[in-house]
C-alpha cells in the first residue's frame, strides 16, 4: 500500500489515503462531477484520514441527502466526499493529490447521468 497525501487549493484541509500502486480511477459524467472537474478515487473510510480540523469543512446534500460533500469552507474545493455509491468509503479528488500519478493510472468512464442503473458497478470499491 501507498500513503497519498492532499487537500485543497488553500491547504486548509488536508488528508491522507493509503491505496494500491495505480489504483483505478472513475471519470463521472452526472451534473455535479462535471461541474466541479471531480476524478474519483474510492477508497475504505479505513484507509483515509482527515489531518485537519472537521471545523474547517462544509457539507453540501442533495436529492436524496446520502451524499456528503464536503468543501473548505475558505477557498470552496471539494478534494473528497462520502459517496452514495460507497456510504462505507470516501471519494478522493485524485486532481487534489500532492503527487501528479495519477494521470498515468487507469481512467474509466461511468455514466453518472443515469445513477441508478450503474451505481452497482461501483459499490465494492470501498471494500476492503
Amino acid at each position: 500500500m501507498n500513503k497519498l497525501q492532499g487537500g485543497c487549493h488553500c491547504q486548509n484541509v488536508r488528508f491522507e489515503i493509503e491505496v494500491q500502486q495505480q489504483p483505478k480511477l472513475d471519470s463521472c459524467n452526472c451534473s455535479i462531477c462535471l461541474k466541479t472537474g471531480f476524478l474519483h478515487l474510492i477508497v475504505p473510510k479505513s484507509k483515509f484520514r482527515l489531518l485537519t480540523d472537521e471545523q474547517e469543512l462544509s457539507c453540501y446534500q442533495f436529492n436524496s441527502k446520502i451524499a456528503k460533500h464536503y468543501f473548505c469552507k475558505s477557498c470552496g474545493i471539494k478534494s473528497f466526499y462520502v459517496p452514495r455509491s460507497n456510504p462505507d468509503g470516501v471519494s478522493i479528488n485524485a486532481r487534489c493529490l500532492d503527487t501528479s500519478d495519477w494521470q498515468e493510472w487507469q481512467i474509466d468512464a461511468f455514466d453518472g447521468q443515469n445513477w441508478e442503473a450503474n451505481a452497482s458497478r461501483l459499490a465494492h470499491l470501498s471494500k476492503e
